[in-house]
């Protein structure tokens, strides 16, 4: 852990550090909380600052900023005289334009991966594209934080990923599961459903006749 990240303290003004020793925060300085990704940025750039941060599972959530109040007034009151300007205005149209534009191609390259990755024969190309539909609006979504989102694996390895994260939530009992808080026990678990659900999808790979009490049709048909 850096220097300067702790997480949330015992009471209120209060961090700890990686060594879990508990520090009093500074007089007069603020927690600003998360959200504003520019008023945040810069008050981390203008000098002394604390970052907060709580690990629920392995996903580290922020909690904001600690930092002099006059910086962080200062900086929102810089950056409130910035955003009323008409050039700020017309950038951020622009931006949003942009996004808006990436996460619709990033939509259509994800759905050909799906699609790529089923395989299905020509028997269920309707079928095929329902599912790849599916997973694609089901894992998209900007801040959905599945694993359709990462950068750190390709794109391939999304789509695989995301299909058998779908069907365990679908197509298997998993979410009504009791599972024993042993470590490891989720993971074993989640290994023999992602075999039980490749073992289903290479019957439509193979073009093979399928029951209509497959959970895979029955999946499909709800979400329809």
């Amino acid at each position: 852990m850096s220097e300067n990240i702790f997480s949330p303290g015992p009471s209120q003004n209060t961090v700890m550090d990686a060594r879990k020793k508990i520090r009093q925060v500074p007089r007069n300085w603020t927690l600003l909380p998360p959200g504003d990704a520019a008023l945040t940025r810069r008050t981390k750039a203008a000098g002394d600052h604390w970052i907060v941060k709580e690990k629920k599972g392995r996903r580290n959530y922020s909690k904001g900023v600690w930092a002099p109040k006059t910086t962080i007034e200062q900086i929102r009151k810089d950056l409130a005289a910035e955003r009323s300007t008409e050039g700020f205005a017309k950038r951020k149209k622009a931006a949003a334009k942009r996004r808006i534009k990436i996460q619709a191609e990033y939509v259509d390259d994800f759905h050909g991966a799906v699609v790529t990755f089923l395989d299905f024969h020509p028997n269920h190309t309707q079928l095929s594209r329902q599912m790849a539909s599916a997973v694609t609006q089901h894992a998209t979504p900007v801040g959905s934080g599945t694993v359709a989102r990462t950068k750190r694996i390709p794109i391939e390895h999304r789509a695989e990923a995301a299909v058998i994260a779908w069907m365990r939530h679908q197509t298997t009992g998993y979410d009504n599961m009791v599972v024993q808080r042993v470590k490891g026990k989720r993971r074993e678990i989640r290994r023999k459903l992602a075999k039980r659900s490749k073992k289903l999808l290479s019957q439509y790979r193979l073009g093979e006749p399928v029951s209509p009490d497959c959970p895979l049709q029955i999946a499909l048909t709800k979400t329809a």
